[in-house]
């Protein structure tokens, strides 16, 4: 990967890593701005799901920005590109539509077999 490649990929995740910090913004000036005490239990329940349902989702962001930062640090020390697992290159138009993948499609592919193989057994070894 050339260095126009790897600013590329940096910019990108970088992009998205702003995108998501916004959207923690916002969901904490939600939560705050919405936060209510209704006295009817209906209303209540349904803020606490709508409020549960942000969180998670918030989370699931909380973990997409681990891997954006670890993406970042990997292109920092020039391993960004490069498959975990094999040491293969990680091809370009994985990393446009996956910047975060650290493994090549291959790769990828062995992985799911393996977990739906182990998953089907109804055993579980």
């Amino acid at each position: 990967m050339n260095d126009r490649q790897r600013d590329h990929f940096r910019n990108i995740l970088l992009a998205w890593k702003r995108e998501l910090m916004e959207g923690v913004d916002r969901t904490v000036h939600h939560m705050q701005d919405e936060a209510s005490n209704f006295p009817d239990p209906n209303d209540r329940a349904t803020q606490e799901s709508e409020f549960g349902l942000e969180l998670r989702t918030r989370d699931r962001e909380r973990k997409l920005l681990k891997k954006i930062d670890s993406a970042l640090e990997r292109i920092e020390d020039g391993s960004y590109g490069y498959c975990e697992e094999t040491g293969d290159e990680i091809g370009l138009k994985r990393l446009e539509a996956r910047p975060v993948a650290t493994l090549s499609v291959e790769a990828q592919e062995r992985r799911e077999v393996a977990e739906r193989q182990y998953r089907d057994r109804e055993d579980g070894f």
